[in-house]
């Protein structure tokens, strides 16, 4: 076996089950998970019929590298978005893939070469694939601490030049999961620069990109920085899309991958040979769900009903703020956040996150510490009775 995966920490979930044993909740109130994202709203029925639709495409193996519809469609939506100015090339800037969490996988396996002793920066807290690929293709991770002092997003210049100086790869997450705070154009541009002075590749998880407050005010994307500077061929910047939670289609596993040519040339090849090809039904229900907006608009409505009326409940007894974007509050508890999600199941039958399951301690500190993760994905009704559950378990403190 590859003696690797012994350094693989149990998943989060796995740890939430193991805390949660042996206790019973009060059985008058029914149980509301806030714990695991999995968006709940809807799905589009349009894109639901283009699937069935097309059902009888399962009779031809699909092509790794998807159809040119599919590849087309993701362009024009990236350029639009991103005012790209048509600039993507959907024969050599665009990669679909089956969903954003085995793609951030594979991509560190295709390009880490672990010979060099390598690095592989990602935030802290953090989402745990990102830690695992970095093992399973030899490489050690790095944690950058994210903290409130920085509006949680990651501080570059405080990174070691001797850090730099073994950095492979960079893993970002913006908006972020746990935190939902966005990464800004300079500190992308800046982030840039770092990559050309110490040649290493910036993987963009911009999964939660589309899931926001303010319509005017979109949340910036790398590959729309590195176009601003004026690298048009996106060298060493590839960003990770996904219709999981813009389209509330997490079980189509359809996403893409976008950015650098030459690395996504080496990606494919790598994903030829690992059969990562996504099914041809799923390709034609993407190509509707990249095409239309209005359903988007509808989402971020219905999640930006739910953060008003929650926060209205929670903010009067908790540390609790208003992400940047993304459906997560990221909570201070008033102690230890493993007991206090397990107390808060004992008593109210709501289940959260502790933040120490979704980080690790480094540098002095552990960035999750008396924190908990609350995930605003299940209808409005049932987010504003687990905000209540929770503000009584807080009253019920003092």
């Amino acid at each position: 076996m590859n003696p690797d995966l012994n350094r693989l920490q149990p998943y989060p979930f796995e740890k939430l089950r193991v805390l949660k044993e042996g206790v019973t909740p009060p059985m008058d109130r029914p149980h509301i998970a806030l714990s695991i994202g999995e968006p709940k709203h809807s799905p589009p029925g349009f894109v639901l019929e283009e699937l069935i639709t097309h059902l009888h495409g399962l009779e031809n193996y699909p092509l790794t590298k998807g159809t040119p519809a599919l590849r087309e469609s993701i362009a024009r939506w990236l350029s639009q978005r991103f005012g790209l100015a048509n600039g993507v090339d959907p024969e050599r800037h665009v990669l679909p893939v089956n969903g954003t969490r085995e793609a951030l996988f594979a991509f560190a396996q295709a390009v880490v070469d672990r010979s060099l002793k390598p690095l592989v920066i990602m935030p802290n807290p953090f989402y745990q694939i990102y830690e695992g690929a970095a093992i399973l293709a030899g490489a050690e991770p790095w944690f950058h601490n994210t903290l409130q002092d920085t509006g949680f997003v990651p501080d570059f210049e405080t990174v070691p030049a001797d850090v730099w100086k073994r950095c492979q790869l960079v893993y970002l997450c913006s908006p972020g999961n746990p935190t939902g705070a966005v990464i800004g154009e300079a500190a992308l541009a800046r982030l840039i620069e770092l990559a050309d002075e110490h040649d290493f590749i910036i993987a963009s998880d911009e999964c939660y990109s589309e899931i926001y407050f303010d319509e005017a005010k979109p949340p910036v994307g790398l590959l729309q920085v590195a176009h601003k500077i004026g690298r048009t061929d996106f060298r060493r910047c590839v960003a990770f899309h996904s219709l999981s939670k813009r389209s509330n289609l997490p079980g189509l596993r359809s996403g893409f991958v976008a950015g650098d040519a030459e690395v996504l040339a080496k990606f494919l090849l790598y994903r030829t040979y690992h059969g990562g090809s996504m099914p041809p039904p799923t390709q034609a229900a993407s190509i509707k769900a990249w095409g239309d907006e209005q359903h988007v608009r509808n989402n971020r409505s219905m999640y930006r009903a739910k953060f008003d009326a929650v926060l209205d409940i929670l903010a009067p007894v908790m540390n609790v703020q208003r992400p940047d974007a993304g459906f997560y509050l990221w909570a201070e508890t008033p102690f230890d956040e493993c007991a206090f999600t397990r107390e808060l199941f004992a008593q109210q039958n709501v289940t959260v996150v502790p933040g120490s399951y979704l980080s690790r301690a480094a540098h002095g500190i552990d960035p999750g510490r008396n924190r908990v993760r609350m995930a605003l994905v299940a209808p409005v009704e049932e987010c504003i009775e687990a905000a209540e559950r929770i503000r009584a378990f807080m009253e019920s403190l003092n």
